[in-house]
């Protein structure tokens, strides 16, 4: 009798068991088809000229066309990008995929690149120097504004260079955080007069220049001939989750097929890049 009851609890158990895996294996099955149908972007709100939470960054363009190519619809976590960004968003698995990222990034998966750009000098085109050089002996009295990286005030490239030639008295440097953007508040202190030049990761100095209160001049910056190991151009991917090879193959497709609209809007943009059209001359038109 006992051995008979066993038996039936034990059957009944396995078949409540099963039952709970079936509605398991649904849900997830339904979870991973409603993830297919969205690309959900980890994204800034305010960081032009990347991203908006108003769609209007180059970034959220061609976000729009990703989706349009994988017929998805289009969903944003938006986030400041700023320390633990990656971790609260992506790897939270609040998102997808970072439309853009430096192509040797660790902490993610990264497609292959689909741009590569370069620091530039920005200065107001009025000025009676014309910075291009860090060989110029002009920037060791010039006002010279740097951005600085992250929580940490980190140094970007130029800022290495200057302080490696011993370029320091008069340089101011710029924070991540602020009231208006990084490189904004830096072209607005140039039409202030506030400082000579500045030394501008490219897709922000283009962006920014353009907008300015009076006309600026925009040069690629290169890293002197004695600091050489020092980068000055970056090449940029999209980003997902180290374990995502599959969908990064997807986005790897994708970039291929749209390649000339991708670039399009980059040149909408005026993105300054490398071996590309709008970066074949030294000095370039903002």
């Amino acid at each position: 009798m006992f051995s008979r009851c066993h038996r039936a609890r034990s059957a009944a158990l396995r078949t409540a068991v099963t039952r709970a895996l079936l509605v398991a294996v649904a849900l997830a099955f339904g979870f991973t088809q409603a993830r297919a149908s969205e690309l959900r972007v980890c994204s800034d709100p305010d960081n032009l000229p990347y991203s908006h939470a108003n769609g209007s960054g180059f970034e959220n363009r061609i976000a729009e066309l990703v989706a349009q190519d994988l017929g998805a619809k289009l969903v944003y976590t938006w986030f400041p990008q700023r320390r633990g960004f990656v971790r609260r968003t992506l790897n939270a698995r609040l998102c997808d995929v970072v439309i853009g990222v430096p192509t040797a990034f660790d902490l993610v998966r990264t497609t292959k690149p689909y741009y590569r750009s370069i620091y530039t000098f920005v200065y107001p085109a009025v000025s009676s120097h014309r910075y291009g050089s860090f060989e110029d002996p002009a920037l060791a009295t010039a006002r010279i504004g740097i951005q600085l990286i992250g929580d940490d005030f980190d140094a970007t490239p130029p800022a290495h260079v200057l302080a490696l030639k011993g370029i320091v008295n008069h340089v101011v440097g710029y924070p991540v955080y602020g009231e208006h953007p990084q490189a904004e508040r830096m072209v607005q202190a140039l039409a202030r007069g506030e400082i000579d030049v500045a030394i501008i990761w490219g897709p922000q100095a283009a962006y920014y220049a353009r907008r300015a209160e009076l006309p600026l001049k925009i040069v690629a910056a290169k890293a002197p001939a004695d600091l050489a190991m020092l980068p000055f151009e970056f090449s940029i991917s999209m980003g997902v989750r180290k374990n995502d090879a599959s969908f990064a193959q997807r986005l790897d497709e994708v970039l291929a097929r749209r390649r000339s609209e991708i670039d399009a809007i980059l040149d909408e943009y005026y993105v300054p890049r490398v071996n590309a059209r709008v970066a074949t001359v030294t000095e370039l038109d903002p």
